[in-house]
């Protein structure tokens, strides 16, 4: 029983999460400059930015609602620590299947678009070449009059 509420939970939250603001307001890093967002993009802000955040860093808007959080794609040592593959393998089979966090639901649809998964990896790995958060080059800061 227990299990189903978590399952329903998650789905809720994915379901109104991606359709919020934070999503919305930034294209973030994963944006192309100047063109429109790529299959991959667009996934990403739809799928992954509630949990994950916009930077990676696992602060997405209902990050705080997992034990344990989100992983923070920002850190040197997680990336150090996972091949490409492994990466493609956490998006399509999702955590359960791998022994890591049930909140990480699979995508097997994806296995039908390796552009896609590829795409996902590039944007993942991407954020591991990011300033640190809470740096002061981590964000531009717009000055206010």
């Amino acid at each position: 029983m227990r299990s189903l509420v978590i399952a329903i939970f998650l789905t809720l939250a994915a379901l109104t999460g991606a359709c919020g603001k934070n999503a919305q307001e930034d294209s973030g890093p994963a944006q192309s400059a100047g063109g429109p967002p790529s299959q991959a993009q667009a996934y990403y802000t739809a799928r992954c930015v509630v949990c994950h955040g916009l930077y990676g860093a696992g602060d997405g808007p209902s990050a705080d609602s997992f034990n344990p959080r989100p992983h923070n794609h920002t850190d040197p040592a997680w990336q150090a620590s996972v091949t490409d593959d492994q990466i493609r393998e956490i998006i399509l089979r999702g955590g359960v299947r791998l022994g890591k966090s049930p909140a990480m639901p699979s995508n097997t649809l994806l296995r039908d678009r390796p552009e896609v998964l590829d795409g996902l990896v590039k944007i993942i790995r991407g954020f591991g070449k990011l300033p640190k958060a809470g740096s002061a080059s981590a964000r531009p800061v717009t000055p206010r009059p």
